[in-house]
């Protein structure tokens, strides 16, 4: 057998409840005591020059305040519980990871390469300081994991409006691609864009399915 394709035994300890808890846990510690997130944050500076090498795991537990703690909390606790429950939750955690930390991989060796690039052109490589912070790019892999493993489930977008949910992945998609070129936000577009992509890989290289000939079959007459 593949020893990447090789399953887990199923076992459920609700995992999604407890990366839930630890999140709120590392934001009430960094408010509490003043920590400095860019030590706990992924950016080039501390990873490749510092060796900073914790930062690859600890930056998917460091938010910016509240308010994207909340919403990725939430994202994690509708749609990491139905996962979790579908796949157990060893092949859960390994897929959160998995795609947490390819996704911040990806983001530092675009910081990386851009900042390498200015170096060369005289210019002072602003992206080495740059911290990636949140869960994000492992949340928006369980958005497109959810879409394979429930393809034809609606999911309602502010509560009204009704979308199955291989569109609500490709709705998502096109808006992080745009924005990423148009928007003056903090907002790591790219980091959601490789969350999808990494997912996608998770499930060709390690479950043997293809997404899209899950979505054909589901919506085939």
């Amino acid at each position: 057998m593949n020893i990447l394709r090789k399953p887990f035994r199923y076992s459920f300890f609700n995992a999604t409840i407890i990366l839930i808890i630890l999140n709120v846990a590392a934001h009430l510690l960094f408010s509490t005591f003043g920590l400095n997130k860019n030590s706990f944050g992924l950016n080039v500076l501390g990873f490749v020059y510092y060796h900073y090498f914790w930062q690859i795991f600890t930056y998917m537990f460091v938010h910016g305040d509240m308010s994207h703690l909340f919403f990725n909390m939430l994202a994690l606790l509708i749609f990491g519980i139905t996962i979790e429950r579908t796949l157990g939750s060893k092949e859960f955690l390994l897929m959160y990871f998995a795609i947490g930390v390819l996704s911040g991989l990806f983001s530092l060796g675009v910081y990386y390469s851009f900042g390498r690039f200015l170096m060369a052109n005289g210019i002072r490589p602003w992206t080495f300081g740059i911290s990636l912070i949140g869960a994000s790019g492992a949340i928006y892999g369980l958005l497109f994991a959810y879409a394979v493993l429930f393809p034809r489930s609606i999911i309602y977008i502010w509560g009204l409006i009704p979308l199955p949910a291989p569109i609500m992945v490709l709705g998502y998609a096109i808006i992080e691609f745009v924005s990423q070129f148009i928007s003056s936000s903090n907002v790591a577009h790219m980091t959601h864009l490789a969350g999808f992509a990494f997912a996608w890989l998770y499930f060709v290289i390690r479950m043997g399915v293809n997404p899209i000939r899950i979505w054909k079959d589901a919506y085939r007459r």
